[in-house]
């Protein structure tokens, strides 16, 4: 049996569409689909179902990629083993928040760099970072929502604790006796965000308020980094990580207005395609981002 055959196989399989499977080989779709017919007619036996999204694999078609991927993983180590050896440089393509990337990830991992690793950053939200990592654009990906098929393979990375700050003039102004009147009063303040939906803003007031906010973005900002910035300066109210504002919160720039008893929380996710955990400079990355967020 031809190994580029079972190779394509075991991407259909994981990308779940010959599409999919075509943009991570850089083989076009009627090759792939002739691959995958070929191996089924050597087999005698079908696959995959194909479906209007995608394909489905049949039972035979479980039963070959849960014996061959494991193998066909251990032969590209020895491949990328055999690459970094003689190149002495592997280049690692990490895709995130960007505020996260830059303030957690990317110091995590500089001490790689002496030993070899080159490190390449992208910035985007939980769809764009994993339909870039699925397309092969990405070794390594942080997001914030677990991907679903066998394609991908997420690992949780840190919860995130958000804090619901303004400067210390809308917090004197409010005042702690008026802060009991809850999410009613909240909402007469100007409201800092990243998008036009009030992502962070939204899923504060649904854990905390077990409602939706009726405000609606003073000052829109993609980045938290300018949220934050923008809120300090007077500008209004915002939902930020704590890991984000922890030394504004100290400093007295921002002040946190309230304090659930259960804070809201996010979860980061390390994500990799399936498989490629295999190759050394992956899997070296993902262990020490891993390590490192234990203190995080």
């Amino acid at each position: 049996m031809d190994l580029a055959l079972l190779r394509t196989f075991v991407t259909v399989h994981r990308a779940g569409s010959f599409t999919r499977a075509a943009a991570l080989l850089g083989l076009s779709q009627p090759a792939v689909t002739g691959q995958i017919r070929t191996l089924e007619k050597q087999l005698g036996r079908p696959l995959f179902l194909r479906q209007a999204r995608g394909v489905t694999p049949t039972t035979i078609g479980d039963e070959l990629a849960h014996r061959a991927a494991p193998h066909l993983d251990a032969l590209v180590e020895i491949t990328e083993t055999g690459l970094d050896e003689e190149s002495g440089v592997r280049t690692l393509h990490l895709a995130g928040p960007p505020e996260f990337v830059s303030l957690r990830a990317l110091p995590a991992l500089t001490p790689l760099i002496s030993q070899g690793l080159a490190l390449r950053a992208s910035f985007g939200n939980a769809e764009e970072t994993l339909e870039g990592l699925a397309a092969g654009h990405h070794d390594l990906a942080i997001a914030t929502a677990r991907p679903r098929g066998g394609l991908l393979t997420a690992t949780p990375l840190c919860d995130e604790e958000h804090v619901l700050v303004a400067s210390p003039r809308w917090a004197a102004r409010l005042g702690p006796g008026v802060l009991r009147g809850g999410h009613v009063v909240l909402e007469q303040l100007p409201v800092v965000e990243v998008h036009e939906s009030l992502p962070f803003v939204s899923r504060y007031w649904s854990a905390v308020f077990d409602s939706r906010p009726a405000a609606a973005g003073a000052v829109i900002a993609p980045d938290l980094r300018a949220v934050l910035e923008t809120a300090a300066s007077g500008a209004g109210l915002a939902v930020l990580p704590r890991y984000l504002c922890e030394e504004e919160l100290r400093s007295g720039r921002v002040v946190a207005l309230l304090d659930p008893p259960v804070p809201p929380l996010r979860t980061y996710f390390l994500v990799v395609r399936t498989g490629t955990l295999a190759l050394p400079h992956i899997a070296r990355a993902h262990e020490w981002l891993l390590r490192a967020a234990v203190d995080w």
